[in-house]
C-alpha cells in the first residue's frame, strides 16, 4: 500500500517565522515514516515558496534556503488535484501531495490564506479550515460570537481605521487603566502593549497598528490567563488546562519563548470543578469558532472564578514542550501519537466528504 504523501509547509512571511521552524523541525522528526512520506516545503521571510531536499537540522537554524542545490521552486497548484508543482530547470513537474500539514503561525499561514488555497487544489489541510481559521485571527469577530455563546469576553473598542488620538483616549477612558492594545489580527503578542497611563495609549495604538489594519483595546481582567488544547472533528479530545504565571507586566514574546521571569504550571493550580468547567468552555467555544483538526484555547479566569474567553489559536506553538502537546501529554496521549492523530483527524474529514 502506497505510503501518504505529507507536505509540511514551514517558514512564512510572518513575524513568527522562527517559532515556525521550531514548531516543524519537531513535528517532522516526529512523523512516523513507515506510515508517512514527507515532502518539505518552506517559505523564505520575503514569502518564496521552495521544496527543500536538505537535512532537517538547517531548518531551526534558518540555514534551510542556503544552499541553492537544494531548493526547487515549489508551490501547490490552486486547479483540482494539482499537487505540489516544482519548476526546474525550465520544467514543471507535479508531486502527488495526499495532506498539506501547514506549521505556519500568524498571518499568511494561520489566518485561511493557505487553508483556502488547499481547499482550491481539493488537498486535505490539517487543522481548521478557512473560515474558521480567518474568524479565530480575528479577536474581535470571534469575541462577538463566543459572546453570543454565553462566554464572557473582555469589554472592548475596536478600530478598523486609524482613529484620531481624541478617540484614543476617549476609548481608553471608557475602558479604565489598565488596558491592552492589540493588533486585531497578529498572533505571539507582535504588537501587544499593557497600558497603565494615557500618556502612552497613543504611542499603544500605534504600534500595534505597525502589524495590522486594525486594532483592539480591550478592559484589563484582575486574574490569570489558561489555556486548554482540543483536537478533533466530530467527537472532541480536550487535553488538561494549564495556566500562565507571571511576575509582572502580560505575557509577551518574549516571556513565551523563554520564560524569563514567568512560569507555566501544568495542570494549572486550580481545583477539579473549575478544570472541568474550563474544559467544557473550551469546548463550546471551538465548536461555535467552527474549528477542526485541533486547537488551543485560551481564557482568563477572574478571581471571583469567572471563564472569560480570550483567543483562539489554530495552529499553536508545537515542539514536545510547547503548551498543546504538553496539555495533551496531561492526558496520555504523547507527541508521536499526537502528531499522528493530527493527521488522521485531516483524513477523517476528507473521507467523510467524499
Amino acid at each position: 500500500m502506497r505510503k501518504k504523501v505529507v507536505a509540511i509547509i514551514f517558514g512564512g512571511s510572518s513575524p513568527e517565522y522562527d517559532v515556525s521552524l521550531n514548531s516543524s523541525y519537531s513535528i517532522i522528526n516526529a512523523i512516523d515514516c513507515e506510515k508517512y512520506e514527507i515532502v518539505l516545503v518552506g517559505i523564505t521571510r520575503q514569502g518564496l515558496w521552495y521544496r527543500y531536499s536538505g537535512g532537517v537540522e538547517g531548518i531551526p537554524n534558518d540555514d534551510w534556503h542556503a544552499d541553492e542545490a537544494l531548493l526547487t521552486r515549489a508551490f501547490i497548484s490552486p486547479e483540482r488535484s494539482g499537487g505540489l508543482l516544482e519548476i526546474k530547470d525550465g520544467n514543471v513537474r507535479s508531486v502527488p501531495v495526499d495532506v498539506v500539514f501547514p506549521v505556519l503561525h500568524g498571518r499568511c499561514g494561520e489566518d485561511g490564506t493557505v487553508q483556502g488555497l488547499c481547499e482550491l487544489a481539493g488537498i486535505p489541510c490539517v487543522g481548521a479550515g478557512l473560515a474558521s481559521s480567518a474568524l479565530c485571527m480575528d479577536k474581535d469577530r470571534a469575541h462577538k460570537l463566543v459572546s453570543l455563546a454565553g462566554i464572557r469576553t473582555p469589554k472592548a473598542v475596536c478600530f478598523e481605521y486609524v482613529p484620531g488620538d481624541e478617540e484614543i483616549l476617549s476609548a481608553a477612558k471608557q475602558l479604565g487603566l489598565p488596558l491592552y492594545v492589540k493588533p486585531v489580527k497578529a498572533g505571539s503578542s507582535f504588537g501587544i502593549s499593557k497600558v497603565e497611563s494615557l500618556a502612552v495609549v497613543c504611542d499603544a495604538a500605534k504600534a500595534a497598528f505597525a502589524f495590522d489594519d486594525a486594532i483592539i483595546m480591550e478592559e484589563n481582567i484582575d486574574g490569570f490567563e489558561t489555556g486548554c488544547a482540543v483536537a478533533g472533528n466530530d467527537e472532541l479530545t480536550v487535553g488538561r488546562v494549564d495556566e500562565i504565571e507571571l511576575s509582572d507586566g502580560f505575557f509577551t514574546y518574549e516571556e513565551k519563548y523563554t520564560l524569563k521571569t514567568s512560569k507555566i504550571h501544568m495542570p494549572a493550580r486550580i481545583d477539579a470543578s473549575t478544570e472541568l468547567r474550563l474544559q467544557e468552555a473550551a469546548k463550546v467555544i471551538y465548536r461555535t469558532l467552527g474549528c477542526r483538526g485541533y486547537c488551543r484555547i485560551d481564557t482568563f479566569l477572574s478571581k471571583d472564578g469567572e471563564i472569560i474567553f480570550n483567543e483562539a489559536n489554530t495552529i499553536p506553538g508545537f515542539t514536545p514542550k510547547s503548551r498543546f502537546p504538553k496539555m495533551m501529554q496531561g492526558i496520555g496521549i504523547e507527541y508521536p501519537e499526537l502528531v499522528d492523530m493530527l493527521i488522521g483527524l485531516c483524513l477523517e474529514i476528507h473521507n467523510s466528504e467524499l
